[in-house]
């Protein structure tokens, strides 16, 4: 998980990536009305609110579909009621919510998928959305510029190194044993190497392992061609939707192999035929 600090009239505001999407700290959203350590109280009075869970309610329903609608709905009838309180925790734990999780420790707080977090700024400020929103946007516009650099940086080394490029992606020892059949790795696979098996045939630890120099100072996906990194960009999304689906592991991978395996041939294939050419 990858947290990054905006500043929104002079609020410190974490965004952390969960699972390819930005969720945003609301507890340090809620610091814009009330300071200090407050924040936590502020965030549970809004979850008693009927409009707040019917927000949430549609959220989940729209993007999650293990959501628990009865469960949903036996919140909704209570909320407004004098003696109806709901925390986060709660919230998650009954309903199976995606759209908000509670963090511990360093950058501790309650975080919430920022189509969410921009709702809650509104019951802060409407001012404070409206900067919220654009600082929000200045981050993700850094972002995007940051990949261009490293994008246009890969394609040229590629475009004008491509013999030198391609001798490099052999000069690795491929690990032994066939993940993409053999699937016992996958239980315990982070996101990142479902996307490396489908795309290199192997987990990460299966490279370092057999590459110990190496892994001192690079991961595999340094030794990427660019066709490689094309289609690596692709899974990535194409993966990312699937999770908002709710789809498992098993299903993604198979998924994302077949894309892999289809995108890279067609890749390749055109670039044969521009060297002959």
């Amino acid at each position: 998980m990858k947290n990054k600090v905006i500043v929104v009239q002079n609020v410190n505001i974490t965004v952390s990536e969960e699972n390819f999407d930005d969720y945003i700290c609301i507890t340090d959203i809620a610091k814009a009305k009330v300071g200090g350590s407050r924040g936590a109280d502020v965030v549970k009075n809004w979850m008693r609110n009927r409009a707040t869970l019917e927000f949430l309610g549609t959220w989940e329903q729209i993007y999650n579909p293990a959501f628990k609608v009865v469960e949903f709905d036996h919140f909704k009838s209570e909320a407004g009621l004098h003696t109806f309180v709901l925390s986060v925790s709660e919230w998650i734990e009954k309903t199976n919510a995606i759209g908000l999780f509670v963090k511990r420790g360093k950058y501790g707080g309650t975080y919430a998928h920022k189509d969410i977090a921009f709702e809650f700024a509104s019951s802060i400020s409407p001012v404070f959305k409206l900067y919220l929103i654009k600082e929000f946007q200045r981050l993700k516009e850094a972002e995007n510029n940051a990949k261009k650099i490293e994008w246009n940086a890969k394609r040229f080394l590629s475009k004008n190194n491509y013999l030198i490029q391609t001798d490099a992606v052999k000069n690795y020892l491929i690990p032994s044993g066939n993940y993409k059949e053999n699937l016992e790795w996958l239980a315990y696979a982070e996101e990142a190497d479902i996307l490396n098996v489908a795309l290199f045939g192997f987990t990460a630890k299966a490279w370092r392992d057999k590459n110990p120099e190496l892994a001192k100072k690079n991961n595999v996906r340094d030794f990427a061609s660019i066709n490689e990194l094309t289609v690596l960009s692709n899974l990535e999304t194409h993966n990312a939707q699937m999770l908002r689906e709710g789809r498992g592991k098993t299903e993604r991978f198979q998924i994302l192999k077949e894309i892999a395996e289809y995108q890279l041939n067609i890749l390749n294939a055109a670039e044969e035929i521009k060297l002959i050419e």
